[in-house]
C-alpha cells in the first residue's frame, strides 16, 4: 500500500507558499517506520522529541497514579525549540 498517497497537505503551504513548523513531520514518520532514522532527523528533526512527547502522554492518560504534567510540559517546551530553530534553519539556508 502507498501511504504517500494518503498523506494529508499542508494548508500553510498551499494557501501562503511557505512551509509550516510542522511540516515533513508526517514524511519524517514514514521514514521512521522504514527504519531510516537518519533521513527522518533530516526531513524534520524534531520527530523523535514528538514521539516521546506522544508516548508520555499515552502513558499519562493510561497510568493515572503518577504525575507526567512536568516531563510533559518539558517535553512541549523541548520539542517547540527544537521545531522553531529547525523551521528558522531551514528558512534562512534554502
Amino acid at each position: 500500500m502507498d501511504i504517500e498517497k494518503y498523506m494529508i497537505p499542508c494548508v500553510n503551504k498551499k494557501l501562503f507558499g511557505v512551509e509550516c513548523l510542522g511540516c515533513g513531520a508526517q514524511r519524517a514518520l514514514l521514514l521512521i517506520l522504514k527504519g531510516e532514522f537518519g533521513a527522518a532527523f533530516h526531513m524534520f528533526p524534531a520527530i523523535f522529541t514528538t514521539i516521546l512527547f506522544f508516548a508520555v502522554l499515552g502513558l499519562h492518560f493510561i497510568d493515572k497514579s503518577k504525575n507526567y504534567h512536568k516531563i510533559i510540559v518539558s517535553l512541549a517546551i523541548i520539542n517547540a525549540v527544537i521545531m522553531i530553530i529547525s523551521y528558522l534553519y531551514k528558512m534562512t539556508n534554502f
